[in-house]
């Protein structure tokens, strides 16, 4: 994938009088300027962000429609994280497009990211409180109802368990999703300020 982008300003030229009564033209060159991305460091970003992402979505919209089927509330910040991730996809589909067009301009990136760094640093600290919160956190839960009761055989009992201990793993999927996601987003904004002065 190229990751190289240009400006440039549009040809202009200024009409000049001279003694004999005759006009010269003279004629600006454009200063084209290119940012040259590195395309494997910025090819792993898009990857990894967009696994995040996908993960996210997948794995809040499940607990959504459990909430829903068990007659629960719906905690706001399944909402939250799954429409964050949602706009983090449709910013990278925007990044590639303007890749396609050679107009990845450093500056786009910066401000893009920063926004979403924050959002996502809000959904981790939520992520994190509700796993290691105070009282009746999800970690606590899940060491006293799965990782301390273990039990074997063919029965409803086991099924339980068994769908009890999925839900645990996809918390620690998801915070360590998040966790990536937050670090890879302050990672693409240093690599856009380092285009930026490298190519200034």
């Amino acid at each position: 994938m190229a990751a190289s982008t240009m400006t440039g300003t549009v040809l202009s030229g200024t009409a000049s009088g001279t003694r004999s009564g005759s006009y010269g033209y003279e004629r600006r060159i454009p200063r084209v300027h290119r940012y040259h991305w590195p395309a494997i460091q910025l090819n792993i970003w898009m990857l990894v962000m967009l696994a995040a992402s996908l993960l996210i979505v997948g794995v809040f919209g499940t607990f959504i429609s459990v909430q829903q089927q068990l007659g629960l509330d719906v905690p706001w910040y399944f909402s939250y994280y799954i429409t964050v991730s949602s706009l983090t996809v449709g910013f990278i589909a925007m990044l590639l497009w303007l890749i396609s067009q050679r107009r990845l301009l450093p500056s786009i990136v910066i401000i893009g990211a920063f926004i979403f760094f924050v959002l996502w640093l809000v959904g981790l600290i939520v992520i994190s409180i509700e796993l290691w919160g105070p009282a009746g956190s999800v970690s606590a839960n899940c060491e006293r109802l799965v990782n301390n009761n273990v039990p074997h055989g063919n029965t409803p009992t086991v099924l339980a368990w068994l769908e009890q201990r999925s839900i645990c793993q996809q918390w620690q999927a998801v915070f360590a999703f998040a966790l990536i996601g937050t670090i890879f987003l302050l990672w693409i904004i240093i690599m856009a300020i380092q285009v930026f002065y490298d190519d200034s």
